[in-house]
């Protein structure tokens, strides 16, 4: 026998299935709603068209690993400018403690991967098995024909959405109606069928068998989220002093004046996906997704006692409502503090990434002095300085730049490789030009330590311009 000092506490506790009840209510339908919007972005985004004229792809959203580039409708990014990638996760980030703070895990409950995959894997089983009571029946029940049809036929349906789910993710890298032609002529890259199998594995197993395990034990934000909440935000909680002492309820019989409005009949746990128990408190396991309060309010309805037994508040509301005083409001738990400055952190990141998007340059040069050596003496006398300009041509079709030099001192701008001052671009490529800027034998550049230049840059097909400063190295006499 083993002593309770020397006994083995295991970290894994083994899955016991959860077979969640059907619910109706408004968070229920709330959650149906978001199930299908997300979905439907996730699934029809890769084919949207839009049009950018010759030589560039016309889907809306595209992430062109190959070439290097990221297209949002309207928006082109760069690898240079990856700090808007940064930034936009960098407000995810931000989003998240915000709606935490204010609201605890709403994220978890309404809008997760994990959550919507297995919301809709649990209504296929739903539909193919039946509700709660014929699942678990099923379950228990020795294998047979009908078992067998039974889980053949879902498993089939969860295999289905896997392979959709796989596929939509594919699409957002490469041109979505090209690559579907080319998955059903079995001509697709490795890379394409290497990613599909993958996806589909991981969302066939984490929708239809971890469900709730992954929440608990794969995500880490239910650790996380301790430091994001505090006494003023509001979750999902039972109303103990006005539920207990709980009891059961005998149809016919009124209930007790020594009873508290719970009659323990269960229906908040048979209808919870994580299979917990939220009158035992705040757990880990609980994603905030309210299904117990429509649940519960049903039964209230059912027995004629206020709605509410369940509901969305925070802890100062238990203590003012325990004491018998009028809670604070919902909006004054959302508008605090805590949860301004996470707004004004994320609103200013986002300001600052529109204002830098407006901003950005419509011609993208990069001009860097060769200093080795960091001038050359000509047979004439001239001083000659070398600089390495890199244009990059960010539109679809080929594009003519002319480049001068702009100085208070006397210079002249010769390019490597051309007689002129022209240079031209192809369609969406990086080009590097020498440049040689020249000042004669004496002149005061020539003789001076530095002189201050700027290079101007002018696209000759949309009459753009832009500069970059540097200087002349002169011999310093």
């Amino acid at each position: 026998m083993t002593s309770p000092d020397t006994e083995t506490s295991n970290l894994y506790a083994k899955r016991e299935p959860v077979f969640p009840k059907r619910v109706s209510g408004s968070f229920r339908t709330l959650k149906w709603w978001i199930l299908a919007v997300t979905l439907g972005i996730y699934y029809v985004s890769p084919w949207l068209r839009w049009d950018r004229g010759p030589n560039l792809p016309d889907q809306a959203i595209l992430i062109d690993i190959a070439n290097r580039r990221f297209f949002f409708f309207m928006i082109e990014i760069w690898p240079h400018e990856f700090y808007f990638v940064a930034g936009l996760l960098i407000m995810a980030g931000l989003g998240l403690f915000l709606f935490t703070s204010a609201a605890g895990r709403v994220w978890c409950g309404y809008a997760c991967p994990q959550t919507v995959w297995t919301d809709l894997f649990i209504q296929v089983e739903r539909w193919v098995e039946g509700d709660r009571n014929a699942r678990i029946r099923l379950l228990r029940q020795r294998w047979n024909g009908e078992k067998l049809r039974k889980y053949l036929t879902k498993w089939t349906l969860w295999l289905l959405i896997s392979v959709a789910t796989g596929g939509a993710w594919v699409f957002y890298f490469t041109d979505a109606p090209t690559l579907l032609v080319d998955l059903l002529t079995l001509d697709a890259h490795p890379v394409a069928w290497i990613t599909i199998g993958i996806l589909t594995a991981t969302t066939f197993a984490f929708g239809g068998f971890a469900r709730e395990q992954m929440c608990i034990y794969a995500c880490p934000w239910p650790r996380i989220q301790a430091a994001m909440m505090d006494e003023e935000t509001i979750t999902v909680a039972y109303r103990e002093w006005r539920g207990e002492p709980r009891g059961k309820l005998k149809k016919g019989e009124p209930i007790s004046p020594d009873q508290g409005d719970c009659i323990d009949c269960m229906a908040c746990v048979t209808v919870c996906p994580m299979g917990i128990d939220i009158r035992d408190g705040q757990q880990l396991a609980c994603i905030t997704c309210a299904l117990c309060i429509d649940a519960c309010d049903e039964v209230m309805d059912k027995i004629g006692k206020p709605r509410g037994l369940i509901g969305y508040l925070a802890l100062t509301d238990e203590r003012a409502e325990r004491a018998g005083e009028t809670p604070r409001s919902a909006w004054r738990h959302v508008f605090r503090t805590r949860t301004l400055l996470y707004t004004a952190l994320w609103s200013g990141v986002g300001i600052a990434l529109v204002v830098a998007l407006f901003l950005r340059s419509p011609i993208d040069i990069n001009l860097t002095p060769v200093r080795n050596p960091t001038y050359v003496t000509l047979s004439d006398g001239s001083i000659r300085n070398t600089y390495d300009l890199r244009l990059r041509n960010k539109q679809g079709d080929d594009r003519q730049y002319r480049i001068t030099v702009a100085s208070e001192a006397d210079l002249v701008l010769s390019l490597e490789g051309t007689t002129g001052d022209v240079v031209t671009v192809p369609a969406n490529e990086t080009m590097t030009q020498r440049v040689y800027i020249i000042s004669g034998k004496g002149t005061p550049a020539a003789e001076s330590e530095r002189t201050d230049l700027q290079i101007w840059v002018e696209d000759l097909t949309a009459s753009q311009r832009v500069r970059a400063e540097t200087i002349f190295n002169g011999k310093g006499n």
